[in-house]
């Protein structure tokens, strides 16, 4: 820290100075420098006289020591006037009227055993609890077009990223207050929520939502989506009665198994997640066994269970439920509380085949309106996030337009060696991998196909595919095999050997190969990994066009694909 420190040191001297340091005038974060005095130092050495209160609460605590001991803190820092407004709204007159326990809960709540400054901050959770055991979370707000840092949404950072000794002060214009309620106990206080609390007592899950600690002695985190009575009254749901005969199939809601205790059980996600969690994953596992939620984000609303599907007949959707962004995000003891505005009912999902163009589910190239299906393309490696669903080793991508793929298109690498110089556009580095994220996938047993078209089949090349960091073990890519010379009329008989057409009449050829990689059982719901690793050999042009995930029993054969977008049964 204290290396961090003179070296910011040294640049602002030298920029004092008048030093050429191009760096000077490109620094985005504007931080206050100090002398290197320490937490407590600072506050006394403010010149406006603004700490005085927390000097005192500081020093009646004996939490004087502490503030000025080496370490790397953060302190969101209250002024006076902000004790003064907290005392006056507790009833209290003076700091004399707080117990030493009191005074202790914030500094404590006050203060993470980490640096964070606003660049950190998100619309959720910091990324530590506090000192006294709970999240902060932080945002923006604007008023009167004035954008500020809110914290908790009780506090506006009114002066940002002091730089001290030993941490970073935040300077706060209200005192931050923990919340004192587990989430069973934020649901029973709301009336709108009185009928999903009945639900809660009699499933038992009131009790695991009113616990701290897991049996171990470790720390509960959970996040409970609850459901208003206005949600269920539009489902036909006016009182528990209603919601118990409709849900509970045993008789006994509190049987893991029970249908009722189910429903419930998908409304409670491990963790703690604040809708930026949220929103952050595609899919979330609940307590319901083997089940998740679905999320994303639409006109800035957060909707659960809003899916789409793209099937043979185009794309199907599902209208999802949405999460009340004012009565969300409410922290708890153990945990954090969202407003559903709908019914979440568990979705039954069945297993249907996907049949995934690995160009066509990417928003970054599909955006480029100008590239996409109209010319070859070069996305550059940058900070290895240029494209959010598919990752590689280093050096560039390349994207191939106006070829034999499906839609005219594919991803072509070099493994093993440098991809070809298409079009002069320059050449990119050779890989050894290749990672992409599916699209949604609904839990079930699938055969896994990969689809390309051959080139340069005098380089000798395998690679392994894997589903979730598991080895598909039913065949390596050959990006230099053609499909087989069977009789095109016995299609099973190519099938059982792992291999099938994947194009239409008119482009179905040899160099037209689908391979199959291996069986697949999806135990949960939501978006997965499949990655490419290569094994041996090298070849400039492995062209990556779809992945098929087709449910074990179903036609594995049958359809096909054009370049045109035209589909053959």
């Amino acid at each position: 820290m204290r290396k961090i420190l003179f070296l910011l040191m040294i640049i602002t001297i030298a920029c004092m100075a008048g030093v050429t340091l191009k760096s000077c005038k490109k620094v985005d974060i504007k931080e206050t420098t100090t002398t290197d005095v320490n937490m407590l130092d600072y506050l006394k050495q403010d010149t406006l006289k603004r700490f005085s209160l927390l000097i005192d609460i500081v020093n009646r605590t004996g939490y004087d020591a502490f503030l000025n001991a080496y370490g790397t803190y953060t302190l969101f820092a209250p002024t006076d006037d902000a004790i003064n407004s907290y005392l006056k709204s507790i009833g209290k007159s003076s700091l004399d009227q707080l117990t030493v326990d009191q005074m202790k809960d914030i500094i404590r709540f006050h203060m993470l055993e980490e640096i964070v400054s606003t660049a950190d901050f998100n619309d959720g959770k910091l990324p530590s609890v506090t000192m006294y055991g709970q999240f902060l979370v932080t945002g923006v707000s604007n008023k009167d077009g004035i954008s500020s840092f809110v914290v908790n949404r009780q506090a506006l950072v009114k002066q940002a990223n002091i730089i001290v000794g030993n941490g970073i002060i935040q300077v706060v214009d209200a005192v931050l207050t923990p919340t004192t309620y587990t989430l069973a106990q934020l649901a029973a206080q709301n009336p709108d929520y009185s009928v999903f609390t009945e639900a809660l007592k009699g499933t038992g899950y009131y009790d695991t939502l009113n616990s701290m600690k897991y049996a171990n002695g470790s720390q509960r985190w959970l996040t409970l989506i609850a459901e208003t009575n206005k949600a269920l009254a539009d489902s036909g749901f006016h009182n528990y009665a209603e919601l118990k005969a409709k849900y509970c199939n045993t008789g006994d809601p509190k049987n893991p198994k029970d249908s009722l205790h189910l429903y419930v059980a998908y409304h409670i996600l491990d963790n703690v997640k604040y809708l930026a969690d949220i929103v952050m994953s595609g899919s979330h596992q609940t307590l319901a066994p083997l089940e998740v939620v679905t999320d994303k984000m639409i006109n800035k609303k957060v909707l659960l269970n809003d899916d789409e599907y793209s099937t043979i007949d185009g794309t199907v959707h599902e209208p999802g439920v949405e999460l009340e962004q004012a009565g969300s995000d409410v922290s708890a003891t153990n945990g954090v509380l969202h407003k559903a505005l709908g019914h979440l009912k568990i979705k039954v999902r069945n297993p249907f085949p996907v049949y995934w163009d690995l160009c066509a589910e990417v928003p970054e190239l599909t955006r480029l309106t100008a590239v996409y299906k109209k010319k070859t393309y070069l996305f550059d490696y940058g900070d290895g996030n240029t494209l959010k669903d598919v990752k590689w080793e280093k050096s560039c991508l390349k994207y191939r337009a106006g070829v034999t793929g499906y839609l005219g298109d594919y991803w072509q690498m070099g493994l093993g060696t440098k991809g070809s110089n298409t079009d002069n556009l320059g050449d990119c580095a050779g890989n050894t991998w290749i990672e992409f994220t599916t699209p949604l996938l609904v839990k079930g047993k699938y055969k896994v196909w990969f689809t390309y078209f051959t080139q340069n089949t005098s380089k000798i090349i395998a690679v392994q595919g894997s589903f979730d960091s598991i080895p598909l073990n039913s065949a390596l890519i050959q990006f230099h095999a053609k499909i087989s010379t069977i009789d095109p009329l016995k299609e099973a008989e190519q099938e059982a050997l792992g291999w099938k057409w994947w194009a239409g009449a008119a482009k179905k050829s040899g160099s037209t190969a689908a391979r199959m990689l291996g069986i697949v059982d999806v135990k949960v719901t939501g978006r997965h990994k499949i990655r490419f690793d290569l094994v041996s050999g090298s070849n400039s042009d492995c062209n990556f066009d779809m992945v098929h995930f087709i449910p074990v029993g179903m036609n594995q054969t049958v359809p096909r694909f054009n370049p045109d977008g035209s589909i053959e049964y």
